[in-house]
Parts: structure tokens; sequence; C-alpha cells
């Protein structure tokens, strides 16, 4: 472990008191990472960069022009020493720098020869991100003890491979690396690019504007490079007869990490949470315990934020404690927590989005209707600003409070696409609101 990592803290924000015959537990508990530096770690880093050159990049050449600029951009972003890879992107995955499968330290000389190799890409092929995804796992390999991180591009769908395919790939790579991905103009699929990153732990969006890729693939690998312990996991112990429901971070996005559960123990689950530098992150904890009577106390979970080195050994940072008391005061078991109410609303918000946008994709706009109406509803609630302004490009708002809306008859490829893609940002309780 690095000698200069943030310290953890774990805080848990719940209304503990429950109504006799109920068993449903909810928390949010909120990890905080501090004292580490603001610039670059001395951790062990890896970088890969995955660049679509499929022939669609040269429709219009600004896209592949872009991209050639905003991977030099990564290249310069890459900290001295951190080993590094470039991928072209095309039905196959090639090498692009260094010339054979392995990373190569950066230095001045290194990335010179890299840019010099990127400014050589063309456009021409398919696309099988699957196989890319493939390429870059490989390149990790032997960095195990390092924070490995990947940007992938593209623009287009996946079409030659199948979507199985790509989900066993997706698979192979789970806990691997993370992956954040991006896509340019409004030709690719948003479920697709979202399916990688769910399962890689990293972030989705468009650029809809070619320009503004350079300064967003300098900012992913500065922000990797920041991150200071590499594979910390959030474990939850319940009690003998309970069941953890679900396991969700809420902040800064929604993303549910219930299905990556690794059991840790005959009572525990780790969930993978990536890597981490000072920063912050709300996780949405609801465990199913045996009902009790009035006068009871348990605790109904134990979360403990643990790092694992490349051998497995884990290390606890932080550790909360979720409990359950019975109550015959309605007044007590009826208070909803600020927090739980607060996320559970951003994660209704996010799937209403998506379930909106579908709906309206396959022309059943009456369900459109009321999802994004119920979505501006929330987003109005929460004080979720951004999203509100995305929604007010694809409906016309007539009534914030109550969510009546009409969908625009036009609606503009890359503001939907948008909508869709930070459908999953959340804002966060306002601390005078914890409680």
């Amino acid at each position: 472990m690095s000698t200069n990592r943030p310290q953890f803290s774990v805080s848990v924000y719940q209304n503990e008191f429950l109504s006799e015959g109920t068993g449903e537990v909810n928390a949010i508990v909120t990890v905080t990472s501090s004292g580490a530096p603001a610039g670059p770690s001395n951790a062990r880093a890896a970088q890969v960069v995955m660049v679509d050159c499929s022939g669609s990049m040269d429709y219009p050449s600004t896209k592949m022009a872009a991209a050639r600029q905003a991977t030099r951009a990564a290249i310069d972003a890459i900290r001295e020493g951190v080993p590094f890879a470039v991928v072209a992107g095309t039905h196959v995955a090639r090498m692009v720098f260094p010339g054979t499968e392995y990373l190569v330290p950066a230095d001045a000389s290194t990335r010179a020869a890299a840019k010099a190799a990127v400014d050589r890409l063309t456009a021409g092929g398919g696309t099988a991100i699957g196989q890319w995804l493939t390429l870059a796992d490989r390149l990790f390999t032997g960095h195990e003890d390092a924070i490995r991180h990947a940007i992938l591009l593209t623009d287009g769908k996946d079409e030659h491979e199948t979507a199985q395919d790509l989900g066993q790939a997706i698979a192979r790579c789970e806990g691997r690396f993370t992956c954040d991905c991006r896509g340019i103009g409004t030709d690719w699929v948003v479920a697709e690019l979202r399916r990688v990153a769910n399962g890689l732990l990293g972030t989705v969006d468009i650029v809809a504007d070619p320009g503004h890729l350079a300064a967003d693939f300098q900012s992913m690998v500065e922000g990797a490079m920041g991150k200071a312990v590499a594979d910390v996991r959030l474990r939850v112990w319940s009690p003998q007869g309970a069941t953890v429901k679900f396991v969700k971070q809420v902040a800064p996005t929604v993303a549910d990490l219930t299905g990556k559960r690794l059991q840790s123990g005959p009572l525990a689950g780790d969930y993978p949470t990536g890597a981490w530098g000072a920063e912050s992150r709300d996780y949405h904890v609801c465990v199913a315990v045996r009902a009790g009577s009035v006068g009871d106390e348990m605790l109904a979970a134990r979360t403990s934020l643990v790092a694992i080195d490349g051998s497995g050994n884990a290390e606890t940072l932080g550790q909360g404690l979720v409990r359950a008391v019975w109550t015959d005061d309605a007044a007590l078991s009826t208070k909803m927590n600020r927090q739980v109410a607060h996320y559970t609303g951003q994660a209704e918000l996010a799937d209403a989005i998506q379930e909106g946008l579908e709906a309206r994709k396959n022309g059943d706009y009456e369900t459109a209707t009321a999802k994004l109406g119920r979505a501006v509803q929330l987003a109005a609630e929460s004080g979720n600003e951004d999203t509100a302004k995305l929604l007010n490009k694809v409906v016309d708002v007539e009534d914030p409070a109550t969510g009546t809306v009409r969908l625009k008859a036009r609606v503009n490829d890359a503001d939907e696409m948008a909508l869709d893609t930070r459908s999953s940002k959340t804002v966060r309780v306002g601390k005078n609101n914890q409680g």
C-alpha cells in the first residue's frame, strides 16, 4: 500500500426504528477519503487508451482528428514512469504503441514515440468492443498491484460481435481494471457503453462536440493518476437469517453493485468500489432481517471498507454499524431518514429517465410522458438542476411540481443521448439535511 494514501472514514445515516412485524433496514453509508495529496499520487498505476479507428470515424473527418488530439493529451497527462499503451479498435484490436503487447513506462522518449504513432492513425474497418477490452486485459497482466485504468472511445455500434461476445469480454475484465467510456457523435449506443462502464466501474458520457474530447481525455487520465488505493471494497456483514437485498452506489452516480458481490465469509460479502483518491461517495445498503418484537434491538449489518492488495490480503480502512430497533411508537418508525429518502428518489430519477427514453424510442408516448414527467418532478424536488436542464431539452415542462410535461416533437439526438448518459448523476444531500 502507498504510504501517502488518504485516510478513510465511514458514516452511517438511517432511521433504525422499525414497527413490530417489519424487517427491512435501510441505511446510507458515506465513505470519505481525505488527506491524500491534491496532485498525482505515488501509487503504482497503469494506463491503456483504446481508440476507435473504424471506418465511420472518418465521417466527418473531424472525429478522427479529435481522437488523435485527445489521445495525445491523454499521453501527456500520464505520470512519469507509469506504464501505458495505446490500442486501435476496429473489428479487431491492434497495438498502436508500443508495437508489441506490453506496457512501457512513460517518459519524454516514449511519450514522443507514442504521439508519433497516434498521428499516423487512420480510419477503416468495423467495431468489436469486446476484442478491444480483451487486449487491454492482456496488457494489464503483470500489473495487478497497480491502479489499472483504461479509456475507451467509440463512435458507433458494436456491430462485429454479438451481445453475448461483449458480455463475456466484460465479465473477464471485471475486477481487472476500471474503464471510462466515451461516445463521440450520435451513432453509438448508450446502452452498450453503459454496460461496459457499469461492469468495469467506470463512467460513460457523450462528447457531441469533437473539440471537447481532448480536455475530457486529459481530465480522465489526471483523475486516474490521482488515485492512491487500487482495490477498495465495501464489506457487508449481516447476521444469520438476514439477507442483503441490495447495495448501490448513490453518489456521485447511481451504480447497482448488488450483482458484483464476492463472498468474503459465511455471513459477509464484498462489493467492489474500484480505486480511490481524495473523494467522498455514498452507498445505499438495504438488509432484510427477521422481524422483531417491541423493544428488541439488533445489529442489522456491519459495513467495513477494506483495501485488497495484489496478493488478496485485506486491510480494514473504516467501519460503520447499521442498527434495527423495534418500537410501537409510530412517530419514530414512520420517520424516513432524509439521506435514505433523497437517494431513493435519485435512483428512481435515473430509472425514470432511462425507461422514459426507451419508451419514447419504441413509440410508447404515453409511458414516455409519464416516466419523463416523474423524472422532472423528482429532479425539481431534489434540486438536481443539471438533470432538470437536460430534461428541458426533451420535454416541455408545464408544471415541475406535479411532473406535468409534453414530449417535444423534435429532439436533437445529442441532447437525448446526453440526458441518457448523465441520468445516473446525482446531487448530494446538504449537511444540514443529514440525520
